[in-house]
């Protein structure tokens, strides 16, 4: 690989270290003795301790000769751009090159580039552009993303909230999935936002922002996948319960399944041992089950639109009614209640971010996964719309609170509008396939999560977590660990279902803190990083991620909100804020007994220099 030439300012300079005692990667930067440089300015030239493509063991090179050196004046040198040489044959500084983020040209290999950032590629790169789109679309699983929680909305305000809400939250997150594909196209690796924190903090920063971004993710991934398998139990029981066993002595209907709790764990233990065993035995077979989803859904959702609108037994709404009907039974201000209700179409986008852990499984992250996470987002909220319009036209109007009360809305509407259980089932058995589907993509994108977290040492125990199982192409001990995780914050559900339903806003809650915080402090140092990005979004680019900043603002105490007012009853008790009041604080704790001495953050080209 070609020397670079960097030139520096003052300098804060370390003494060298043995390459033959660090991991497999570059410098980490531990058991690093501070050095105070007396030359500045100086230029250096970077020696053969660059790791090159075909994975040779670094020169060992004497403490005498090198030093480590980083600048700590903007803008800092965060990466070297690979096989440039920055003198340009003249021996002068070229200051866009040399400070540089490195770029993945189109005859770069992805690979060769993943290892210019540090890491091994152990990954097959297996998805093209449409198939990560896909998936990306698979992980959000527009329309069940909004069944499972459609309750919120209707008591937010009912379809004003359902509609506008969804479409305004859909807005919003376009500015989100477009200011994160602009850094992800600048550092397209599995480690996603916390790689990407990292990699744009200040030095001083670099590795708590990357940290606490990092547990956020992780958090975020897991929890997330928790609700949705959890929800996808708790939506098939409701599906399973339009058939009923005859009336009650008061007329209503006896259920099928009365939903205890060891009939929802068991469920819920099925789904996720299922989705775990197809995502690493059927790896291979991902991609073309999220090309066959999208096509799925589209069909699925068109035969429900048509049916219940052709049928409607119980008539159909006007369309000022479902435009523009706001009745709110939250007992918040109005204002107010709108804006709880827009947890229904949070849930539903935020995954958003989530793909961006495939990025070693994508033959060039860079354009592919950017484009796609952009892209989704339209196709989400033109599904979303196909959906929800048609119910809301359908839904009985004088039902709203029987609707709410039985906790899933949409089989509720749709056997009211089709007149039978058994028309109902036959309806819902799209949703209900998309919902395991659904629960798949999760599960692959929460593994590779955890396992880039695990590569950098982050997660106790990292060693066994980074294991990738050469045979299935997964990382088995990452998605292992993720499912049992999941399996016993499942057990929660049996002491409180108050209590793990929480969940479901913490996993909203930590994704959406997780992605705001490489956009914040991209837009806070000005941007520079992405000056060059193949995936740019110029003019656009402050006001995205000024969007998404204040989205995340927002939503942060919003989703810790209660639905409803005022609290009289322990189940209308929101523990989202606990819960993610608690997972912080386990990773402040673990970072204060271990992290800051043991944690040095992803594996930065801070490179060895001759004098």
């Amino acid at each position: 690989m070609a020397p670079s030439v960097t030139s520096f300012g003052p300098l804060r300079c370390e003494r060298a270290f043995s390459s033959a005692s660090l991991p497999s990667g570059s410098p980490r930067g531990e058991g690093i003795h501070p050095l105070q440089c007396p030359l500045a300015p100086v230029t250096m030239v970077a020696n053969a301790c660059w790791i090159d493509s075909s994975h040779q063991p670094a020169r060992q090179a004497s403490p005498s000769s090198f030093v480590s050196c980083t600048s700590p004046l903007p803008p800092p040198p965060q990466t070297m751009a690979t096989g440039v040489d920055s003198s340009n044959g003249s021996g002068k500084m070229d200051l866009k090159t040399d400070y540089a983020a490195p770029r993945m040209s189109t005859e770069d290999n992805a690979d060769h580039f993943l290892e210019s950032l540090g890491y091994k590629p152990e990954l097959s790169r297996n998805r093209s552009t449409a198939q990560v789109a896909f998936m990306s679309f698979v992980l959000a699983s527009i329309p069940y993303g909004l069944a499972t929680t459609l309750i919120y909305p209707m008591i937010g305000g009912g379809s004003v909230v359902v509609i506008w809400g969804w479409v305004l939250v859909s807005l919003i997150i376009v500015c989100v999935a477009a200011s994160l594909g602009e850094i992800t196209s600048v550092y397209p690796t599995a480690g996603g936002v916390y790689y990407q924190a990292f990699m744009l903090s200040p030095p001083n920063w670099r590795r708590i922002a990357s940290w606490v971004c990092g547990w956020l993710y992780v958090v975020g991934n897991i929890t997330i996948t928790l609700a949705v398998n959890f929800g996808t139990a708790l939506f098939f029981i409701g599906c399973i319960n339009v058939f009923d066993k005859g009336l009650d002595a008061e007329g209503a209907p006896i259920p099928m399944i009365a939903g205890n709790s060891w009939q929802q764990f068991l469920i819920f233990l099925a789904i996720t041992v299922l989705c775990n065993l197809i995502s690493s035995l059927g790896n291979k077979w991902l991609p073309w089950i999220d090309t066959a989803a999208i096509f799925w859904t589209f069909a699925g959702v068109i035969a429900i639109t048509i049916t219940i609108l052709v049928m409607a037994k119980n008539g159909r709404n006007s369309g000022a009614y479902v435009f523009g009907n706001f009745e709110t039974s939250s007992g918040w201000p109005k204002g107010w209640s709108f804006m709880v209700g827009l947890l229904h179409a949070g849930y539903a986008t935020s995954s958003t971010g989530m793909i961006i852990s495939m990025c070693e499984e994508v033959q060039e992250p860079a354009t592919q996964v950017p484009k796609a996470m952009v892209a989704t987002i339209f196709i989400n909220t033109f599904a979303g719309l196909l959906f929800l319009v048609p119910l809301m036209f359908v839904m009985p109007a004088g039902e709203i609170a029987a609707i709410i009360d039985s906790g899933q809305p949409v089989p509720y509407i749709i056997k009211s509008a089709v007149g039978s259980p058994g028309g109902a089932i036959g309806l819902l058995v799209p949703l209900m396939v998309l919902a395991l589907i659904c629960g798949i993509g999760c599960t692959t994108a929460a593994s590779r999560c955890v396992w880039a977290f695990a590569r950098d040492g982050a997660i106790p125990g990292s060693k066994w977590w980074v294991t990738v199982n050469k045979k299935l192409d997964v990382p088995l001990n990452a998605m292992m660990l993720s499912m049992v995780v999941q399996i016993v914050l499942g057990l929660i559900n049996f002491g409180s279902a108050v209590a793990f339903n929480a969940f479901s806003g913490v996993g909203v809650i930590c994704l959406t803190a997780s992605y705001a915080t490489p956009i914040a402090i991209n837009m806070l140092t000005g941007r520079r990083h992405v000056a060059d990005a193949p995936f740019r979004l110029g003019k656009f680019g402050y006001f995205a991620n000024f969007v998404a900043v204040a989205w995340s603002l927002l939503a942060l105490p919003l989703f810790c909100m209660p639905t409803n007012y005022p609290v009289t009853k322990v189940e209308n008790v929101n523990f989202a804020s606990v819960v993610f009041a608690a997972a912080m604080a386990i990773s402040a704790l673990w970072y204060i007994v271990w992290g800051h001495r043991n944690y040095a953050g992803p594996p930065v080209q801070e490179h060895q220099h001759t004098l």
